[in-house]
């Protein structure tokens, strides 16, 4: 009977893969070549792992600052939104959380990684579904908390997803980041007396 996988062991290697794929990107990215560098072997990978996608999804997911990880935990430091102030504090919290150097510094993965979901949906797409159906789903839940049927709050959850992947995606290009965040701010004006229901 084979020995199973060592759990430590196949941490250290999500941890060493992830740091590969935010150097290397996904683009030309080869198991042969990423095992040399983290002293083991394509076959050892794939050992622990199975495939090369489900290897770069765990890797990925491996982040533990994830903005959509520390939601809940920011939801119980501010209080669960009664108001569209307070889902309004909510977002830009959320905000801050994304705008870190750390987390700016993934934001070029992370595009390529959308890009791959379109590309490759079989290998890659559970990538990005995960993340927007996690994100739209949380906001749907404080947006229907607030008072918002099912369908209006889908609606404004996925305009919020939406509307904050695209203004930090856009900056890569230019690099103003002023820019995006004013026009974030520019957003939860336009948005915020939407998410009364009285």
């Amino acid at each position: 009977m084979p020995r199973p996988p060592d759990p430590a062991k196949r941490h250290e290697l999500l941890d060493q893969v992830r740091q590969y794929v935010i150097r290397h990107g996904l683009a030309d990215l080869s198991l042969r070549p990423m095992a040399q560098a983290l002293g083991t072997s394509d076959r050892m990978l794939l050992y622990y792992f199975g495939t090369k996608e489900r290897l770069i999804a765990d890797a990925l997911a491996l982040d533990e600052n994830r903005p959509l990880l520390r939601a809940p935990e920011l939801l119980d430091t501010l209080g669960r939104p009664e108001d569209p102030a307070g889902l309004r504090r909510f977002m830009e919290q959320l905000w801050r959380l994304f705008s870190t150097p750390d987390r700016r510094a993934l934001l070029p993965l992370s595009l390529e990684v959308m890009v791959a979901s379109l590309l490759h949906p079989d290998r890659y797409g559970p990538l990005m579904h995960d993340v927007i159906t996690g994100w739209t789903r949380l906001l749907m839940s404080v947006l229907g908390d607030l008072g918002l049927a099912e369908e209006r709050a889908r609606t404004e959850a996925t305009l919020l997803v939406d509307a904050v992947f695209g203004l930090n995606v856009a900056p890569l290009a230019d690099g103003d980041w002023d820019r995006a965040e004013a026009a974030f701010r520019v957003l939860l004006d336009r948005l915020e007396p939407g998410w009364q229901t009285t």
